[in-house]
């Protein structure tokens, strides 16, 4: 009954449609119907309320209301054409003419240069065609040069916001941490048309994260049209990485096909440091890895018109790594007297892999001329992983001289997650505002294997009591409505509301433990927007956000370094929740200010615990805080010169932490400063030189105080044969300095300090290679149940 008044619903606007009658006409010059003419249908107010573009003989249709309109009609190297009208009946305005511009347009270079950054109600967006660092490139390298924007140690933050979620073309990426990395990288740059950055998501979108959306807008062009692109990119670190990629692009009539593969292999070198400093004497562990960075993926995608109005697509992706690693781990350990006791040499392999397999299939239907659409999406996603690490640590005296065996094991561990979900979206447009609204089903099924095995005899032997099997699943339905007025030319309010049921079931076999938590929520948001002048604009907006746990933290498997040091998740992780308010200011669209506070409540995340009695270090996850962040940024964009273009960042961050769970530690906030400057030089017509700099300061942050980080990159264009090939060189962090550093806590009065260098400094040298028509329209659609992706936690 609920799924049938659902469905009643959706689809009450069909049979509610005011009587309408039909516009036409045709277009034309003197000598020829003219093609691609904008049509537009305006109140006697001046708004536009609908509109429409000529087709190949100069005919336009459009539907309309009983009433009195207005008709402008538009086309470059043409004057405009306007006329009051109106409507009572099905009318044909015949041919209208339109007469050419006075101005020769062959004579007239028009020059211009689309701003870096645009300011809108709900968000901000970022065109790339400035930026050098992203030539030849991909989405990941794209994204961190967005303002406000930090990609470090495998996450993608809004400052002052947290981790967020990334989105293609408005469709959310089920995807995080290394595995969304490397799908990101796996888009090139050159296919991206902006970047938003919104930092409170109408409710349209899942209320998922509370880090705010990425959106990543793709091109898109005119029918009849193939373009290929073919990238070729050599990365040096202390190993070498080498990544190939290649995207085609069809668009015929009705037709559209678009296909990618990409293909990355190489090393990357991680160095990890951790001190402990226990009562009886500091444990220090520093480890090497050398870890295989090899992945295939791809893509096909097609799309075919039913008619004007209709479209259905189909999506497939496939996408494989294989991360293994190797890892050399030393640990030293002290007594009181700051003297070496005893060494543990760790050698370890890990066999890491995962593959998803995600499947797409979708109609957009336009209902009417009064642009109501529908649009209905069917997906299912399956990803599984394996791990499966041996390892054998070994003590010695201080000179080296070997003692015994400390531990020598093997953890095996997959898991396997299986997704469908059904979306469908009604845009629903009124003469008054503009209303959306929609549902969306989700069903997951995740399991869970976890194996340990001792095999310091020699022969295998399993550990049921560090072994499990773990089910979990998850339903989730949501509905929303929002809508969007535009009161006069200063004054624009969106509001919206998203309501969101959730059902979870956890049961770990081997503790015969069942964990059920059912929840239903409601997701309000609000924008308001005020532009007192050309100059300034103001905006407020507020959202309410949840943040589900990952699938893999929900997981209680164990990584061991040694006996004393080990790793696990936690199946009884809750959500959190976020209240997120924002105020704005633009001035001339130059200077950007922004204040913003964000409240956290039941808040997850990492907890590095120590045992001092038995000197042993648990990495585990808990609901254990709330936090209050808060915090004001700056933009400003600056042309020096017609040579010299600069974008800069300021931002100053706070924060107020309570725990909520008594971890014996006590938490401190302090300020925290982040600047970036990006200066563009053009050396010349096809020449271009990119100078960027970026600062982190010292920080303390709930229970954790975090070092310093900053990056100074230099970033060289060159334009080749009238811009068909690029080469481009790209020097990152060539100072080695954005690293994790001194990620410092103390708990149960144990202190440690880690450190974690990932191959951030490397070179890049890129060529890029396109062929075909250059006017592509390829329609870039993501999959529908990429929230349930992004928690596998890759």
């Amino acid at each position: 009954m609920k799924k049938a008044n659902l469905l009643i619903f959706l689809l009450l606007p069909l049979f509610c449609l005011a009587q309408s009658f039909q516009l036409k006409g045709k277009i034309a010059n003197e000598k020829s119907t003219l093609e691609w003419a904008n049509v537009s249908i305006l109140n006697l107010e001046g708004k536009i309320i609908n509109g429409t573009t000529s087709k190949q003989d100069g005919t336009f249709e459009i539907n309309l209301k009983k009433g009195t309109y207005k008709i402008r009609i538009g086309l470059l190297g043409f004057t405009d054409y306007e006329k009051e009208f109106t409507i009572e009946k099905d009318t044909d305005l015949g041919i209208i003419v339109l007469k050419e511009n006075a101005t020769n347009l062959g004579e007239v270079v028009i020059q211009s240069k689309k701003k870096t950054i645009e300011q809108k109600t709900d968000r901000l967006v970022y065109n790339l065609e400035n930026n050098v660092t992203t030539v030849g490139g991909d989405a990941l390298s794209a994204i961190s040069t967005a303002p406000g924007v930090v990609v470090q140690n495998n996450a993608i933050t809004i400052l002052g916001k947290g981790t967020s979620r990334v989105m293609i073309d408005g469709r959310m990426l089920e995807l995080a941490g290394e595995e969304l990395n490397n799908f990101l990288k796996s888009i090139s740059s050159g296919d991206i048309k902006n970047i938003e950055i919104i930092s409170n998501p109408p409710a349209k979108y899942d209320a998922e994260g509370t880090g705010g959306l990425i959106n990543i807008i793709m091109k898109k062009g005119i029918r009849d049209s193939w373009k290929n692109t073919t990238t070729v990119s050599y990365d040096q670190n202390k190993f070498g990485i080498v990544t190939l990629r290649d995207n085609f692009f069809y668009n015929k009539k009705k037709f559209r096909f678009s296909a990618s593969l990409n293909g990355k292999t190489g090393y990357l070198n991680a160095t990890d440091d951790l001190k402990m400093y226990f009562p009886n004497g500091l444990s220090h562990i520093y480890s090497i890895t050398k870890v295989k960075n090899e992945n295939l993926s791809g893509k096909l995608a097609l799309d075919y018109d039913l008619s004007e109005r209709t479209t259905i697509g189909f999506q497939y992706l496939n996408d494989r790594n294989n991360p293994d690693f190797k890892s050399d781990i030393r640990i030293d350990n002290y007594n009181a007297q700051n003297q070496l006791d005893n060494v543990t040499l760790n050698n370890s392999f890990t066999d890491k892999g995962s593959k998803n397999q995600t499947y797409n299939a979708h109609l957009i239907t336009k209902l009417d001329s009064l642009k109501r659409k529908l649009s209905v999406d069917l997906d299912y996603f399956n990803y599984s992983s394996k791990f499966n690490r041996n390892f054998v640590a070994n003590n010695y005296t201080p000179d080296m001289t070997f003692v015994d065996v400390n531990q020598s094991g093997q953890n095996i561990s997959n898991q396997d997650i299986d997704n469908w979900s059904f979306r469908a979206d009604m845009e629903h447009p009124f003469q008054a505002l503009n209303l959306s609204y929609g549902a969306k089903m989700s069903f997951t099924n995740s399991i869970s294997d976890v194996l340990y095995y001792n095999t310091i005899s020699g022969n295998p032997e399993l550990d049921p009591n560090q072994s499990n099997r773990f089910k979990y699943t998850e339903n989730n339905q949501a509905v929303y409505v929002n809508a969007d007025k535009k009161f006069n030319e200063k004054w624009n309010f969106q509001m919206g509301l998203r309501l969101e049921n959730t059902q979870t079931n956890g049961f770990s076999e081997t503790m015969n433990q069942e964990t059920v938590n059912n929840y239903l929520k409601l997701f309000p948001t609000f924008y308001a927007s005020y532009k007192k002048n050309e100059n300034n604009t103001f905006s407020l907006n507020y959202g309410k956000r949840i943040n589900r746990p990952r699938f893999d933290l929900l997981n209680p498997f164990r990584i061991y370094i040694s006996s004393n040091s080990y790793s696990e998740g936690n199946p009884f992780l809750k959500p959190s929740f976020s209240d997120n308010f924002e105020f704005a200011h633009s001035y001339k669209e130059v200077l950007r200010t922004s204040v913003f506070v964000n409240s956290v409540t039941n808040g997850y995340g990492v907890l590095f615990t120590s045992n001092p009695e038995t000197n042993t270090q648990i990495v585990t996850r808990e609901n254990y805080f709330k936090n209050l962040n808060y915090g004001v940024g700056e933009t400003y964009s600056a042309t020096f010169a017609e040579w010299w273009s600069s974008e800069n960042s300021l931002y100053f961050l706070g924060a107020k932490t309570e725990f909520i769970k008594d971890i014996n530690a006590t938490p401190s906030n302090s300020l925290q400063v982040d600047f970036s400057t990006n200066n563009t030089f053009i050396l010349g017509k096809t020449t271009k030189l990119q100078i960027d700099f970026s600062y982190s300061s010292p920080f303390k942050s709930g229970l954790y105080e975090i070092g310093y980080a900053s990056s100074f990159d230099i970033g060289f264009k060159q334009d080749l044969f009238n811009k068909t090939m690029q080469i481009a060189f790209l020097a990152n962090d060539i100072f080695n300095t954005s690293y994790l550093k001194d990620f410092t806590s103390v708990v149960n009065g144990v202190k440690q300090v880690y450190i974690e260098n990932q191959s951030n400094r490397f070179v890049r040298l890129s060529v890029v290679y396109n062929f075909g028509n250059k006017k592509i329209n390829v329609k870039e659609r993501a999959f529908g149940n990429q929230d349930e992706k992004k928690r596998t936690g890759n």
